[in-house]
């Protein structure tokens, strides 16, 4: 008998932590483009390939962080009947350095603006607004060097749960000046946001998979606020690009990874974008070992200045 995969079964989080519910008529939400990718359910993910006991076990330490993940999740889909519609598209420079001020208090490391790619946006999901604010959040340094303990897990929950609060934070901040906004929180994002990232010009995928940032490497978590404000500040080039050769001389994060989930040359998928990582064997090292983020921890961008790896590159 075929074995029943739930991470290819279900593809969304309950109703009622979507949009979808508190569309209001004036709401026109942008759906992803028909070649978008699917959205992977991590914790599904560890159910069928993982050890679904490993991270009960767990709980009692990441329990409240995982559901006011979760509930920052539900907050971010219901606020968007807030929005006042007020007409403001346009932002002045005071204000705008208002946000990105307010964001920085928060604990925002980078913030970076794009307009949203369609094929970024999950497959059957939608999102409000055609714009986005990217941030980031740095995951403390000392903690990833501990991979894989349960100070590095917890830490990877904090910053999921942390930066979730922050999009909402944001998001309101904008509304109470009159401006539209979209939270989209790390947990239950509707986007995929490293190459959303990746237009912003906050960095580049690196081997593994994850962003590559100048402020952090890959030491960060990645969140969104959508707007239909049209003056942002957009990206107009990235310059990252050098990490990806760089990345092709190391293969650190490849030897290292304990399931040999990191594939050497990344595989393109149908829709034309690369695949870094086998997921499915990725799951048992990560609901086994706190975690596992050993391709963060040994990543020389987690542990070198990000300009001192450039000089010596080049």
């Amino acid at each position: 008998m075929k074995r029943i995969l739930l991470s290819e079964k279900i593809k969304k989080a309950p109703w009622f932590l979507t949009i979808e519910p508190y569309l209001r008529k004036q709401d026109h939400p942008i759906a992803s483009h028909p070649e978008a990718r699917q959205p992977r359910i991590v914790p599904l993910l560890v159910i069928d390939y993982g050890n679904p006991a490993a991270r009960i076990k767990h709980m009692r330490d990441v329990g409240r962080l995982l559901f006011g993940s979760v509930g920052e999740m539900w907050k971010s889909a219901k606020s968007i009947s807030q929005n006042p519609y007020s007409g403001k598209k346009n932002i002045d420079s005071q204000t705008l350095a208002d946000v990105e001020a307010y964001a920085k208090s928060l604990g925002v490391a980078e913030i970076g603006y794009t307009a949203v790619n369609p094929l970024y946006i999950f497959r059957g999901f939608r999102i409000l607004f055609p714009n986005a604010m990217v941030f980031t959040i740095e995951m403390d340094r000392e903690k990833i060097r501990q991979a894989p303990s349960l100070p590095s897990y917890i830490e990877i929950w904090r910053t999921y749960y942390e930066v979730g609060v922050i999009v909402n934070k944001v998001a309101d901040f904008l509304r109470q000046r009159g401006f539209n906004a979209h939270a989209g929180p790390a947990v239950g994002g509707d986007v995929n946001y490293v190459p959303a990232a990746i237009d912003a010009g906050l960095g580049i995928s690196g081997k593994n998979g994850l962003l590559i940032t100048r402020h952090s490497g890959p030491r960060v978590r990645l969140a969104a606020v959508y707007t239909d404000i049209e003056n942002l500040p957009f990206s107009q080039e990235n310059q990252h690009h050098w990490v990806r050769d760089y990345c092709e001389t190391c293969n650190i994060c490849v030897r290292k990874c304990p399931a040999d989930a990191i594939y050497p040359l990344a595989k393109v998928l149908a829709d034309g974008a690369p695949s870094f990582i086998d997921h499915t064997k990725c799951a048992m090292p990560f609901s086994n070992d706190n975690g596992c983020t050993l391709c963060v921890k040994f990543c020389p961008f987690s542990n070198v200045s990000y300009d001192k790896l450039k000089k010596r590159f080049e």
